[in-house]
C-alpha cells in the first residue's frame, strides 16, 4: 500500500468511481494533508467534481500524532479548506504493543475532533448493518454541511502488529479473549440465519465461492512472470517527463512587456486607501524598470514579482504559501494591500489581464509539518502550476522533516510521483542567533542523490527570476529547494539590471568577470557570503567564483570554469557555517576530482560547531572578520 493505487469501480447501479490510494510512508498519519493538498489541486482544475476526502486512522496515531491536530486546523482556512473529509478510525484498542491508558490521556482516542465540533460516531465494528448505516449517514452529513466527520470503528486486531509479532508477550487477557471470539463474518453470517434471511448451507456455500475465487486469483498472479508495471507521466502528467535538469531554458521575458506587467502590478485602484509606505514602495518600483536597461536597479522581491506576474501572464497558475507570505517575514513582498479604511485586501497580480492565469498566494497556519504535507500534495496534481512553500526563517523547514524525508526527496525513486514543489528559505549568516542563521543546506544535499531535487543559493534578483521561470516553463519536474536572502533584499550591491531579466537565462555557475589567466588566488563559495568577499577584495588577482547550484552540480562546466585559472596553486571553499554544516562535505569530493592539476584545495569556514551559529553578534562579527582575514591573508 505505500506506492498507492488507483482503479475505477462500477457500482451497482451503473455508475463509476474513481478510487485513489495516496502513495504514503510508515510515518503515521503525516499523509493526511498531502492528501487534502491533492484534492484541492483536483477541484481548482476540474471545477465542482466531486471528490471526497476519506482519511483512515489508527486510534494510537489519531491521539498521539500532532500533525493530525495541524491537518483539522485546515478545515476552515480560506486557502486550504477542501469542504470537509471523512475520517474511519480502525480502533483496535491498542498502539503496537501500548494500551490505550498508556498512548493517551482523553477517553476517546477521538476527542480531539470535538475541539473542531466535528461529528463522531463510535460504532461497533462487530454489527455490519450498523457500521453501513452510520457510513450513509456520515456521508450524508458531509455533503449537506461540508465538515469533517469521525466514524470510530470500535475492533479489535485478532493477530499481531505484523506476521512476526506475538501479542501475548504483552496484553495475554486481552488476546486470551480474542482467541475465544467468532470472526465478524461468522458472528453477521450465524444473526442471519437466526433472522432466517439466509439458509446455512447457501451462506457457507457463498463462503466457499468467494475463497476459491481468491484462490484462483492469486494462482493467476502467480503466474504472470513480471508483475505490470503502471507507467508514471499519465493524465495531467502526460506532457512532462524525465530529462537532463542541466539542459537551457529560455527564461527572458521582453522589456516592453516586463514594463507592462510592472505598471498594471504596481496600479492602485481608483478609491483603495493604500498604506503610504506601501504606496511608496509602487512608485519606487516603477522606477526600477524605467531605469536604463543596462542600470542594476531592480531588487530581490520586485525580481521576483516579475517572475511571479510573467508567469501569470502566460496563463500559468501560480500558488504561494507559508507563514506571513503576503507581506513577506522582513516586510518585501506586500503581495497583498490592506485598504487603510476598509480592511479589504486587495492582490495586484490577480489584476493583471483578464485572461491570466490563477493566483493565491495564502498566509498559512503557524505549521510547517501539515503545511508543507499539504504543498506537496498540491504539486502531485497540478504540475503545470507553480507551487511555493516558504519558511519563514530556513531553520523551521525542521518542523517539516518527515515531509522533507519521506515525501519530496523520495517520492519519485519509491513511488514514481514527480513534484515541482518550490521551497523557499531564507538563509544567512548576519548575527541573528543560533535560530535563524542556516536553513541546513548540509540536510538537503545529504539527501540528494539520482538527480532527485535542485538546491540553490542564487546570489542575484535577475538569477532568482530565471530560476522561478525555469521551474514550471520546462517539462521536468523536481523539487526546487531555494536558499533565499535576508539582509540581501535590500543590500546595495544585490541588484539586477532590466537587462538581465530581458536576456540570458539561470546560470549554475558565475564566474568573475575580473578573474581569468592572471589570477593566483581562487575564492569558491556559494551565497551572500559572495558580498562580504568583494567588500573586503582589495587585491585585483583574487578570483572569486559564484556556485549557484549546488545539486545537481555540472561538475564538467565547473571544470572547464576551473581551467581558466592556470595560475592558481591553491583554491578556498569559503563558507559561512561551520564546517560539519554548509556545502563543505559534499563539495570537497567533487573539487578534488575537477580541480586541475597544479592547485590544491582548502577550507575556509567556521569550526566545527553543534550549533549553527554563535548567540553573540559580538562573537558573529569577530568571527566574519577572521573569515575574511582567512579567505585574504593565507598564504598561497
Amino acid at each position: 500500500y505505500h506506492r498507492g493505487f488507483s482503479s475505477d469501480i462500477v457500482t451497482s447501479n451503473g455508475k463509476k468511481i474513481h478510487l485513489a490510494l495516496t502513495a504514503n510512508p510508515s510515518h503515521l498519519e503525516s499523509v493526511n494533508s498531502v492528501a487534502l493538498g491533492k484534492v484541492r489541486a483536483k477541484r481548482q482544475q476540474r471545477g465542482k467534481e466531486s471528490i471526497v476526502p476519506i482519511l483512515i486512522h489508527g486510534d494510537a496515531s489519531l491521539a498521539g500524532q500532532g500533525v493530525v491536530c495541524e491537518t483539522m486546523q485546515l478545515f476552515r482556512l480560506g486557502g486550504y479548506s477542501v469542504g470537509g473529509a471523512i475520517h474511519i478510525v480502525v480502533n483496535n484498542q491498542i498502539g503496537f504493543t501500548t494500551l490505550p491508558e498508556e498512548g493517551r490521556s482523553t477517553h476517546y482516542c477521538t476527542d480531539l475532533a470535538r475541539g473542531f465540533s466535528f461529528p463522531i460516531f463510535h460504532v461497533n465494528a462487530e454489527d455490519p448493518e450498523g457500521c453501513l448505516y452510520i457510513t450513509r449517514l456520515a456521508m450524508e452529513i458531509y455533503q449537506k454541511f461540508h465538515c469533517d466527520v469521525f466514524i470510530d470503528l470500535n475492533c479489535y486486531r485478532r493477530y499481531g502488529h505484523n506476521e512476526s509479532d506475538e501479542p501475548a508477550f504483552t496484553q495475554p487477557l486481552e488476546y486470551q479473549k480474542i482467541e475465544s471470539k467468532s470472526s465478524i463474518r461468522e458472528i453477521y453470517r450465524d444473526k442471519l440465519v437466526e433472522q432466517g434471511f439466509v439458509e446455512r448451507e447457501a451462506a457457507e456455500k457463498l463462503e466457499r465461492e468467494f475463497q476459491e475465487e481468491l484462490k484462483s486469483e492469486f494462482a493467476e498472479l502467480q503466474e504472470q512472470k513480471t508483475a505490470p508495471v503502471e507507467k508514471p507521466f499519465k493524465g495531467v502528467w502526460e506532457s512532462y517527463r524525465t530529462g537532463d535538469l542541466f539542459q537551457p531554458v529560455k527564461t527572458a521575458v521582453d522589456r516592453p512587456l516586463l514594463r507592462e506587467m510592472a505598471a498594471r502590478a504596481c496600479q492602485i485602484p481608483e478609491g483603495f486607501a493604500i498604506h503610504p509606505k506601501v504606496g511608496k514602495l509602487q512608485e519606487t518600483r516603477l522606477k526600477m524598470v524605467e531605469a536604463e536597461a543596462q542600470h542594476p536597479s531592480i531588487d530581490w522581491a520586485f525580481a521576483e514579482q516579475l517572475a511571479l506576474a510573467s508567469l501569470l501572464w502566460e496563463g500559468r497558475a501560480v500558488r504561494f504559501a507559508g507563514e506571513d507570505v503576503q507581506r513577506g517575514t522582513f516586510s518585501q513582498r506586500h503581495a497583498a494591500w490592506v485598504d487603510q479604511k476598509s480592511g479589504k485586501r486587495y492582490f495586484p497580480l490577480s489584476h493583471l489581464k483578464e485572461s491570466q492565469g490563477y493566483f493565491e498566494i495564502i498566509n498559512s497556519l503557524l505549521s510547517e509539518f501539515a503545511a508543507l504535507g499539504f504543498e506537496f500534495g498540491y504539486s502531485l496534481c497540478y504540475p503545470s502550476a507553480l507551487v511555493v512553500w516558504e519558511a519563514q526563517f530556513g531553520d523551521f523547514a525542521n518542523g517539516g522533516q518527515v515531509i522533507i524525508d519521506q515525501y519530496i526527496s523520495s517520492s519519485e525513486q519509491k513511488w514514481q510521483r514527480c513534484s515541482g514543489l518550490v521551497l523557499l528559505l531564507p538563509h544567512g549568516y548576519e548575527g541573528q542567533g543560533s535560530e535563524h542563521s542556516s536553513a541546513r543546506v548540509e540536510r538537503f544535499l545529504q539527501l540528494a542523490g539520482n538527480g532527485n531535487m535542485q538546491i540553490v543559493n542564487p546570489t542575484t534578483p535577475a538569477q532568482y527570476f530565471h530560476l522561478l521561470r525555469r521551474q514550471v516553463i520546462r517539462s521536468i519536474r523536481r523539487p526546487l529547494i531555494v536558499l533565499t536572502p535576508k539582509g540581501l533584499l535590500r543590500h546595495p550591491q544585490c541588484l539586477s539590471s532590466l537587462d538581465e531579466l530581458v536576456s540570458g537565462s539561470f546560470q549554475e555557475f558565475l564566474d568573475d568577470p575580473h578573474g581569468g589567466e592572471e589570477a593566483d588566488r581562487l575564492l569558491l563559495c556559494s551565497g551572500r557570503i559572495y558580498y562580504d568577499l568583494i567588500a573586503n577584495r582589495k587585491e585585483s588577482r583574487t578570483a572569486i567564483v559564484r556556485i549557484e547550484q549546488l545539486y545537481p552540480i555540472h561538475d564538467e562546466q565547473l571544470a572547464e570554469l576551473l581551467q581558466r585559472y592556470s595560475k592558481v596553486k591553491k583554491v578556498f571553499w569559503v563558507q559561512e557555517e561551520p564546517k560539519n554544516m554548509g556545502g563543505w562535505s559534499y563539495i570537497l569530493p567533487i573539487l578534488n576530482k575537477i580541480l586541475p592539476e597544479q592547485a590544491t584545495l582548502h577550507y575556509v569556514g567556521r569550526n566545527i560547531s553543534g550549533s549553527p551559529a554563535t548567540g553573540s553578534h559580538a562573537n558573529h562579527v569577530r568571527e566574519q572578520q577572521e573569515l575574511m582575514k582567512m579567505a585574504f591573508e593565507v598564504q598561497s
